[in-house]
């Protein structure tokens, strides 16, 4: 399907209704609230300040919305308070964002709004997110999947109609490592080394990860670091707030473009074009077995992890750890396309 028939999709599922758009002023949630005020008959865009986000990303929402025109709420919560985020287990993002859509939905039942809508995209449905189980749980609409957008595509349109977003809107948390407490001594260090990086490189993305008084740096242009007088400086302002070493990741920080789906030449079948994908977290196999009935016939397996898909004359086998196999396609964007149509169906173990 065209990106324009994509976004016309997308136009559909929101027009004429009233909702509110979970804004972080990213890529995606950019896209959703720029469509929701061209089209519904009412949309807010709400931003819930969690206690660690960036000062940069909150402001940046405020003007990416600003000019967009969509009504905008800032709502401040501090996560830290709660003892279940701030002890930063695995499941830490499904936490957070339970915490904010919960947030959220009391303004949903104060005023007269059909549903939330949450920017998550097919391509995301590729990564390993726990969050994105919120969105099944809360019942929160996912526009973008239900079009079919991938990151790629989403960027691709605001970048055409010349519309500004936040390249990055991850909070802090996502800078320490699992069950590593999340305390306002990391928060602080951490904010100030990057506003540090920021000034020295004037690159707009930077990271520091605190891995227990350990910073390591990433930027996206290695080459703005690589002078010995530079290096001191950073060196010297990173221990003054407490960290003791400083280590710089040679791989440049980016997002290199990924096939969704990849062809997988049929040893055993020379006549059949094969191609696969792996997704980085387990499927429950139950769930989606049920979820898939809608497309076509689906064949199940609990006891081998095997989910069989018959749909259009093409077959689908989606396997427990997460693999997925597409056959009987002609061509990487018949595969492709066909992943998009099943990913929305798919389960991860709780």
């Amino acid at each position: 399907m065209e990106l324009e028939k994509k976004i016309g999709k997308l136009k559909d599922i929101l027009h004429n209704k009233n909702v509110i758009v979970a804004f972080s002023g990213g890529a995606d949630s950019t896209l959703l609230a720029l469509i929701a005020k061209a089209v519904t008959d009412n949309s807010l865009a709400i931003t819930v300040d969690n206690g660690v986000m960036p000062t940069e990303c909150l402001e940046e929402a405020a003007n990416i919305a600003q000019k967009i025109g969509i009504k905008h709420l800032i709502i401040k919560e501090n996560f830290l308070e709660n003892e279940s985020f701030s002890s930063n287990p695995p499941n830490r993002c499904y936490i957070c964002k339970n915490m904010i859509y919960s947030r959220i939905e009391e303004i949903l039942k104060d005023y007269k709004f059909d549903f939330i809508v949450d920017g998550t995209n097919i391509t995301d449905l590729m990564e390993d997110r726990p969050g994105v189980k919120v969105n099944l749980e809360k019942k929160i609409k996912t526009p973008l999947i239900q079009a079919g957008l991938t990151s790629e595509e989403v960027r691709d349109y605001l970048k055409n109609l010349k519309l500004e977003y936040h390249p990055s809107t991850t909070c802090f948390a996502t800078r320490i490592p699992n069950d590593l407490e999340i305390t306002n001594k990391r928060i602080n260090r951490i904010a100030y080394a990057e506003n540090i990086l920021r000034n020295i490189t004037g690159l707009k993305i930077v990271r520091v990860r605190d891995q227990d008084d350990v910073a390591l740096i990433e930027v996206k242009n290695l080459n703005k670091l690589l002078d010995r007088g530079i290096i001191r400086h950073i060196d010297s302002e990173f221990k003054a707030v407490g960290f003791k070493r400083v280590l710089i990741d040679i791989c440049d920080y980016n997002n290199p473009k990924k096939d969704l789906i990849i062809y997988k030449p049929c040893k055993d079948e020379k006549n059949k074009i094969m191609f696969e994908t792996e997704l980085p977290y387990q499927i429950s196999i139950l769930d989606t077995c049920k979820a898939l009935a809608k497309l076509g016939e689906v064949k199940c397996s609990e006891n081998m992890g095997v989910a069989m898909l018959e749909t259009e004359g093409s077959n689908v086998t989606i396997f427990k750890k997460g693999k997925i196999v597409a056959r009987r396609v002609k061509d990487q964007k018949e595969a492709q396309e066909l992943l998009i149509k099943i990913l929305p169906f798919i389960h991860r173990i709780k």
